[in-house]
């Protein structure tokens, strides 16, 4: 049987449990979630290697997953072009069940295969792509569909899950295996699976962001002004790259046209450095 299938024998008696004795168990295995990415780190690295790479050569990132794995790609991929400044065509995500699914729970769409190829289709994946497949058991088949397609593709496959001897974790180039054991509620891997998910592709993304040229320092520089929170990030960040005030920033930045690179370069010329 899968671990991530398996009963927790430290929640047993959760039924039975007070709200505190419930959240300080369930705490107890987030930690464990996080603990779970240790063995895995090497893998993710060559995740993060793969990922840049393909950025350099015109390549893109697609998240493939059903449920809450899917759910998870698409979430990643989203936050990357406001977080990043990079086109919505630069990461990916691809749920079974399409859009609806991300707010609509679509179970039996994880078990067409033939979808997956399908989805990934209409991008028209190349061979320059990187495709993630994430599935807590490793069993979907509608990720493994995805992955095989992608083999086929000549892309660089990576799969993500919390069963090592599952048919994605052995048919993926580079295995990310994130051991969590049994859930808190048996079979729910929206818990500490989905957490290590997550985590996994939070670095795997601003991993490859990074060594891509999207961070400077540990500063957001291509950020997107669209709206004031992220107007006012802009200004800050301007701030403490150059010794100017925060009101000088700003015009610097609506110089140029709210492009933190551009307004260093104008600064430079200003003779503000």
């Amino acid at each position: 049987m899968q671990k991530t299938e398996m009963r927790n024998e430290k929640t047993t008696h959760i039924d039975r449990m007070s709200a505190k004795e419930m959240v300080r168990l369930m705490q107890d295995e987030n930690l464990n979630a996080v603990a779970s990415l240790e063995d895995a780190l090497p893998e993710i690295a060559d995740a993060i290697d793969a990922v840049s790479e393909a950025f350099s050569k015109g390549g893109r990132l697609f998240y493939l997953g059903a449920g809450t794995s899917g759910r998870l790609g698409v979430l990643d991929a989203s936050e990357c072009p406001p977080t990043f400044g990079v086109p919505a065509t630069q990461v990916v995500g691809v749920i079974a069940g399409g859009e609806s699914a991300l707010v609509r729970a679509s179970e039996n769409a994880e078990d067409r295969p033939e979808n997956a190829c399908a989805d990934l289709a209409k991008h028209a994946l190349k061979r320059a792509d990187v495709v993630v497949g994430i599935s807590a058991s490793g069993g979907a088949a509608y990720v493994l569909g995805g992955l095989k397609y992608a083999k086929e593709t000549g892309c660089v496959t990576v799969g993500v899950t919390s069963n090592a001897e599952s048919l994605l974790a052995k048919n993926a180039d580079i295995a990310i295996v994130t051991d969590t054991g049994a859930e808190v509620i048996t079979g729910s891997t929206r818990m500490k699976a989905g957490t290590a998910q997550k985590l996994v592709l939070n670095m795997i993304s601003t991993g490859a962001m990074v060594k891509s040229g999207y961070v400077y320092e540990n500063l957001m520089i291509n950020l997107k002004p669209s709206n004031k929170k992220l107007k006012d990030r802009m200004v800050r960040i301007v701030c403490e790259l150059l010794p100017v005030s925060y009101e000088e920033a700003e015009d610097l930045l609506e110089k140029s046209h709210w492009q933190i690179r551009e307004a260093i370069e104008l600064a430079t010329k200003q003779e503000v450095l």
